[in-house]
């Protein structure tokens, strides 16, 4: 009887656990893209990169670690700027958090100075 009334707030605490952990998961990957991509940027080469090669750049990291559907916005001078936005979906508690909030919006900025 106790089993019965525990188990499911149990499960709840369990799956929140773990989509929390997923949740800074995605915030780790987007705050490195964003870090790489101005890193790129910012690094002298006799061609200046272009706003387009560098959001190309973070894209293509992303991918690498398989996360798709993300916007990534340079913005070019001194300091540079990347910013990439990823919308979140829920995978461990679907169907109670979808209904609730919707998808989260995952934002990191990473501004750098020109080498």
């Amino acid at each position: 009887m106790e089993l019965a009334l525990v188990l499911p707030l149990f499960l709840v605490l369990l799956f929140g656990v773990v989509e929390f952990g997923l949740i800074m998961y995605a915030k780790g990957i987007i705050t490195q893209a964003s870090r790489e991509g101005a890193r790129w940027g910012v690094v002298y080469s006799l061609t200046p990169k272009t706003k387009a090669d560098i959001e190309a750049h973070v894209q293509k990291y992303l991918q690498d670690a398989k996360f798709s559907g993300a916007t990534v916005t340079a913005t070019l001078g001194d300091p540079l700027s990347v910013k990439v936005d990823y919308p979140y979906r829920f995978m461990a508690m679907p169907a109670f958090v979808t209904g609730m909030a919707g998808d989260l919006n995952l934002t990191a900025e990473t501004t750098m100075r020109m080498e």
